[in-house]
């Protein structure tokens, strides 16, 4: 296995997590009834006109009423479970129209009402169905079984099976399944899911491992401290639910104008009745009240934004997230994967003897084609990336965890950890000494015929283009933005030197990540923007978390209401951009509607409009502000 040094090693990460009980599960039965209660009063609406066409006028009537009495049910049942919570929303509004429409027998007022209301909650529940079917799974990459030692022999058990001192192999590639310790060898261990670290650690004999990192050298024996239930993972699982539960929910923004206009609804419809006497005032009042621009106007605006967001690789899980992330002012951001690539790359090649810096790294990176380290693919990239003729290696041997050697065009060569080279190459480790190096890089070492022949120094650079994006976002609205990572302090503060950002949180644990967004609310609601298991419960406690869904892990995307379906920082200014602009077109909406709905309200409580022409003049309003909500799906 290839090897490699760190030019300051960081120590491991532990975790003391508490346990919570599961999250309910998603409302099944509203996304197969919410269909029906559209088509019904649809199909009733039609079927009436029939029967006054077809000289059956009587009938008209009583197919209105029952094409909106499902409507009206599945609204009351709302109703009732809402207020139980404590919220009062505008649904109110539309079932005393509703009722009121069909016991003073205005039958086809009720079910044009119906049909719109329906319809409104329908096309508000699209974009979130539409995004969530797209997501992956929370324990997607969990592993569900495990390979255990036993008399000799290797068997796969299942998690719940495995229990403290027994002795498991974790091969290439593979999860580890619980917390333990290395038995023997060494393990190279891909920590970027659970610590932020973007670069392999390994770990010696007797060294702890925690569950969830990947295996990406050779097998080793792990030791297993814990049981599946009790180690680091599955206390990260935990944790992202119980943040959610403690997320405060935000309010639909249709229900924000709810309380007053529900009053003003009433107080207008209950003058009316007063003043003339006649109950049919008031319904008309009612009629023309329910508030089609809202329940409509609304959904139309945000899906539209959703949907805009979605073709520029941007997933918006509905129109709450929508809606949040047109309201962000603080953000918090991690470092690796997010602010940086997430991966090992050369950046800078240092010639030792007189071989031009790319005849070294070319020379290594031939070598590396045998290996199936991580960093030994990312010097065969780099050599790509130059159009670096790479030589087929021979006589090949590698040593797990210090580093390979062999020939290559009659050269031998030998890269790997300095003094795993420095044994190859009697004199070298002076030479190799020299020289400053970047905080947190790695140091892979080069000789060539028993001589130093140079140092490649790997780091995990920042995204082009991020400290415009910092700006651009500041200019955007959001105030505050600040770093939290699970790298160590040194390593954040050089690569975000130039960034101006308000403030660096570094050796960050994932609880301590839900403190650092907890304490930005007082700026504004929070965005949290991650990529890896450490970032979700942040991601999830968050008002808004937004996951690099490309590379990011699935409990990440999991957790978060937004993800950036290309591996592109940028993606989220346009997300940012596009939702403001969808809720200022919905408010749009929202103003000119009411507005025409409470002029509507005053000529009804005159005497002016019929119940049915209330409802017609009302669907005008509809058209006009659904009109202007497809807006927001434009440019």
């Amino acid at each position: 296995m290839h090897g490699s040094e760190r030019t300051q090693p960081s120590p491991s990460t532990g975790l003391r997590l508490s346990d919570a009980p599961g999250m309910p599960s998603l409302h099944k039965l509203h996304r197969l009834v919410r269909p029906i209660l559209v088509i019904l009063p649809a199909l009733g609406l039609v079927a009436g006109f029939i029967a006054h066409l077809a000289g059956y006028g009587p009938w008209s009537g009583p197919i209105w009423a029952v094409a909106t009495v499902p409507v009206l049910a599945a609204l009351l049942i709302d109703i009732v479970a809402s207020l139980r919570r404590g919220d009062v929303g505008l649904d109110i509004v539309a079932a005393l129209s509703m009722t009121g429409a069909l016991a003073f027998g205005e039958h086809l007022a009720a079910v044009v009402v119906a049909l719109m209301y329906a319809g409104g909650q329908y096309l508000e529940s699209f974009a979130e169905r539409r995004a969530n079917r797209e997501m992956t799974a929370l324990l997607s990459r969990v592993p569900r079984t495990a390979i255990r030692h036993r008399n000799g022999r290797l068997e796969e058990v299942p998690l719940d099976a495995i229990a403290p001192q027994d002795l498991l192999l974790v091969r290439q590639g593979d999860v580890v399944p619980v917390d333990g310790t290395v038995a023997d060898g060494v393990a190279v261990l891909d920590q970027a899911a659970l610590t932020g670290e973007s670069l392999p650690v390994q770990r010696g004999a007797g060294e702890p491992v925690l569950s969830g990192v990947t295996n990406v050298g050779g097998a080793f024996d792990l030791k297993a401290t814990h049981r599946a239930a009790e180690s680091t993972y599955a206390g990260i699982v935990r944790l992202i639910e119980a943040a959610q539960r403690s997320k405060a929910p935000m309010a639909r923004m249709a229900d924000r104008f709810a309380i007053w206009f529900l009053a003003l609804t009433l107080l207008i419809a209950g003058g009316a009745w007063l003043w003339s006497g006649d109950p049919i005032r008031a319904l008309a009042v009612l009629v023309i009240a329910t508030p089609c621009p809202l329940i409509l106007a609304v959904p139309v605006a945000i899906v539209s934004g959703v949907s805009r967001a979605a073709k520029a690789g941007v997933l918006v899980k509905g129109g709450k997230a929508l809606e949040t992330l047109a309201r962000v002012r603080a953000l918090v951001i991690d470092k690796t994967g997010t602010l940086t690539h997430g991966q090992a790359e050369v950046v800078e090649v240092r010639p030792l003897a007189d071989l031009p810096p790319d005849e070294v790294l070319q020379l290594a990176a031939s070598l590396d084609q045998a290996s199936k380290h991580v960093i030994a693919h990312a010097l065969v990239r780099e050599a790509e990336a130059r159009s670096l003729g790479l030589f087929v290696p021979t006589n090949v041997e590698e040593v797990p965890g210090e580093g390979v050697e062999g020939c290559v065009e009659g050269r031998r060569v030998a890269v790997g950890g300095i003094h795993f080279v420095a044994a190859r190459a009697p004199g070298a480790g002076a030479a190799f000494a020299k020289g400053d190096h970047p905080m947190g890089a790695v140091l892979v070492a080069v000789a060539v015929d028993g001589r130093a022949a140079g140092l490649l120094v790997l780091a995990d650079r920042l995204r082009s283009g991020t400290e415009d994006l910092i700006q651009n976002l500041r200019q955007a609205g959001i105030g505050r933005i600040v770093l939290a990572t699970g790298d160590r302090r040194e390593v954040a503060d050089e690569v975000t030197a130039e960034l101006g950002l308000d403030a660096v949180h570094a050796d960050l644990t994932p609880d301590r990540k839900i403190a650092i967004v907890q304490a930005e609310r007082r700026h504004g609601p929070v965005m949290m923007i991650g990529d890896g298991v450490n970032d979700a419960p942040a991601l999830a406690a968050a008002d808004l978390g937004v996951a690099m869904g490309a590379k990011g892990a699935a409990a990440s995307a999991e957790a978060a209401d937004v993800v950036l379906l290309v591996d592109q920082l940028d993606k989220i200014l346009g997300a940012v951009q596009t939702a403001r602009r969808s809720r200022r077109i919905a408010l749009q909406s929202v103003y000119a509607g009411i507005g025409l709905s409470v002029v509507g309200m005053i000529v009804a409580a005159l005497g002016y409009l019929t119940p049915v022409e209330g409802a017609l003049i009302q669907e005008a309003i509809d058209v006009a502000v659904i009109l202007n909500a497809l807006r927001a799906l434009r440019g």
